[in-house]
């Protein structure tokens, strides 16, 4: 009985091990990394200014630059990690042109990454406060955790359409073409708003922030 019962365990242990990660998490069903925890293979830019440390990819302090993915990507809903430090700022750019460095939130479109707590950004414009579409459409400036833990954001882009969830809420679902008919918000021109594809990527300003589990669903590639 004993014999029996420890050979039942062991092949479900067996047949539990050779799930699929979409079988472990099927929230994430569909889903690719783009980070292997290790290295930044699949990574192009301004890969100096970055480095991977405990399994996540680290913003190094005093140091700016574009870290952009290798492939392109149109519509999709890409998920990640951040952790911020006191008054981090970073952005994520998506349908970017390759630039290591430049204005990625202009030739491109840049979604904030921010320390909305911090004392210096008491009085930046709306559209400037974490996970805003900058210079566009301000974020709702909530569901942002504490400095030192791990937020979770999952941005999804099909068409004009953007729709960002932080930790759950909501805070930002709009139309492109709606929200800049009468011009945009920064009264810039964004060129980049123009772009139907692009690259993905992390736009660094200097400051120190954590990186993981980032991970996409391309809405074209299997069209």
């Amino acid at each position: 009985m004993i014999r029996q019962f420890l050979t039942v365990a062991l092949l479900s242990l067996a047949a539990f091990a050779t799930l699929s990660a979409d079988d472990k998490k099927p929230n994430d069903a569909g889903f690719v990394s783009l980070f292997d925890g290790k290295t930044l293979n699949g990574w192009t830019g301004a890969k100096d200014a970055y480095k991977v440390e405990e399994g996540a990819i680290v913003c190094v302090q005093g140091t700016a630059g574009n870290l952009l993915t290798e492939k392109e990507y149109a519509d999709f809903v890409v998920r990640f990690d951040f952790k911020l430090t006191a008054g981090a700022n970073n952005g994520l750019g998506i349908r970017c042109p390759n630039v290591a460095k430049g204005n990625l939130h202009l030739d491109g479109t840049e979604l904030q990454i921010l320390d909305n707590t911090a004392e210096k950004y008491k009085d930046l414009k709306p559209y400037q406060y974490h996970g805003s579409v900058y210079g566009i459409q301000p974020a709702k400036r909530e569901h942002l955790k504490p400095l030192g833990e791990w937020n979770s954001q999952e941005v999804t882009l099909q068409g004009r359409k953007i729709k960002i969830v932080l930790n759950g809420g909501t805070i930002v679902d709009c139309d492109l073409d709606e929200v800049t008919k009468n011009g945009t918000m920064d009264g810039a021109e964004h060129p980049g708003l123009k772009r139907t594809t692009g690259h993905l990527g992390f736009l660094g300003h200097g400051d120190r922030v954590d990186i993981r589990n980032i991970r996409i669903k391309d809405l074209i590639a299997k069209k």
